[in-house]
């Protein structure tokens, strides 16, 4: 194709490429090192340092414990996990959701689906710029919320919404706070927000598709969605994707690193863009 005619990519907030070095990082374990984690031999011992070794990296993107980061196969999942968990098992406690009405569909549907079993859910509004209302929010919580659950930046219009306010006033009435930091991880802090749960996607900072992390604070309680073996912390059966992981920890470790970078770059291209617009109609 003619280079003056090549399409120019503007959905990075759909999906990124690998980066070059997650790739490098992921081929062995495809490869070589294919061992089971959970198996005692050496190529077993392999696979489980490189699990946990990516463990600690996405713990240090996110600013939390190893052992508070739970792996999934990706955004969805880890909204899933989340919402349903905690519905789950805290029902005897109340059977009240608040969430917004500009969720991505992991969450929203999630919670239409919740609403069949029983559950009720508020649907908060926002205003022209899409934001969440702190007094809004007061004013939905009940004796019977249990868990409020709002995203961190929205995937088509990019409002980051005050999370930190939010999980604060959550925290502060005893009631759980979950956000979907899907769009925002790797690109601006989420280490300092508050929340008690938090979803994050690889596939949206240069790790591959079909992984992803869910941070669950100490003490927090959910109702396993997968069945079997004790896999990570008991809360999802099933062996883990080494390769994909290890891909995840990289991409972490990487948007760490470069995240003021990458900020700077993002918001001078995002400037140019808006002035080129303006300038032009």
């Amino acid at each position: 194709m003619n280079s003056l005619h090549a399409p120019i990519y503007l959905d990075y907030n759909s999906t990124t490429p690998v980066h070059p070095e997650v790739a490098e990082v992921i081929r062995p374990y495809l490869e070589t090192i294919f061992g089971n984690p959970s198996s005692i031999h050496q190529y077993g011992a392999k696979a489980r340092t490189a699990v946990e070794n990516a463990r600690s990296q996405v713990a240090a993107l996110l600013g939390c414990k190893n052992h508070e980061i739970i792996f999934t196969s990706g955004g969805s999942e880890s909204n899933n996990m989340a919402v349903k968990g905690v519905a789950q098992y805290y029902r005897n406690k109340g059977n009240h959701i608040i969430t917004s009405s500009i969720e991505h569909p992991a969450v929203s549907e999630v919670c239409k689906y919740l609403e069949t079993r029983g559950f009720r859910v508020t649907r908060l509004p926002v205003d022209e710029t899409g934001l969440v209302s702190v007094i809004d929010l007061e004013k939905a919580i009940t004796a019977e919320t249990i868990l409020i659950t709002i995203m961190h930046a929205n995937n088509e219009v990019g409002t980051i919404q005050p999370v930190s306010k939010l999980a604060a006033l959550a925290r502060k009435h005893n009631i759980l706070f979950h956000t979907d930091a899907a769009q925002s991880a790797g690109k601006i802090p989420v280490y300092d927000l508050g929340a008690d749960l938090i979803s994050i996607a690889g596939h949206k900072f240069y790790a591959p598709k079909g992984v992803g992390a869910l941070f669950v604070r100490d003490g927090v309680k959910l109702e396993k969605l997968i069945h079997g073996a004790d896999h990570e912390n008991n809360l999802r059966a099933g062996t883990e994707n080494v390769a994909l992981i290890t891909g995840l920890g990289k991409a972490c470790e990487l948007a760490l690193r470069d995240l003021k970078a990458n900020t700077d770059h993002s918001r001078k291209l995002r400037d140019l863009l808006y002035q080129k617009i303006t300038d032009s109609i």
